[in-house]
């Protein structure tokens, strides 16, 4: 299937250190383009980078990928992704579900992740429900932890906090 080419031989292919105008060597470029292009072909499937949501920009509304995201803005609503990071001038008020999830900054909502991590600089003000977690010190936290094997996938209904407060009367 593959030969070798003579191009990278030893022998008279050089004089004095330089290349010697090709000989017979026509078949040797048309033969280098098909690996190329079964390597352009595999390329798409690298991951794509992160979508990053600017310290200006303000959203209101759910977002929803299969990707990653990192937000430094503000977002009033509900996101959902693989990795999530929150830097540390970003606020989400709302649930937040992914994967992993960095918190960096401010979070007013639920937290839901197979791993989550709250940096120093992380103020969550929420339930976290999670596989792993890590807290770093210095990190501000009021809410509640639990601990489950697949936190992704758990609804809301039935969920502690879910019921609105009864009125009195």
């Amino acid at each position: 299937m593959f030969s070798k080419s003579k191009i990278n031989e030893p022998g008279p292919a050089t004089e004095g250190g330089k290349p010697a105008a090709p000989a017979a060597s026509a078949p040797a470029p048309s033969a280098k383009p098909a690996p190329q292009s079964e390597f352009k072909a595999s390329a798409p499937k690298a991951k794509p980078p992160a979508s990053i949501l600017s310290a200006d920009l303000h959203i209101t509304g759910n977002m929803k990928t299969t990707g990653d995201i990192q937000v430094e803005g503000t977002v009033e609503g509900d996101i959902r992704a693989h990795l999530l990071t929150i830097g540390e001038s970003a606020t989400i008020k709302g649930e937040v579900i992914a994967d992993d999830v960095v918190i960096n900054g401010r979070i007013v909502g639920r937290v839901r992740g197979l791993k989550v991590r709250l940096t120093s600089t992380a103020r969550v003000e929420g339930d976290i429900i999670h596989k792993t977690i890590a807290i770093e010190s210095g990190a501000h936290f009021e809410g509640s932890v639990q601990r489950q094997d697949d936190p992704l996938n758990s609804g809301s209904k039935g969920a502690p906090g879910a019921a609105p407060a009864a009125k009195a009367d």
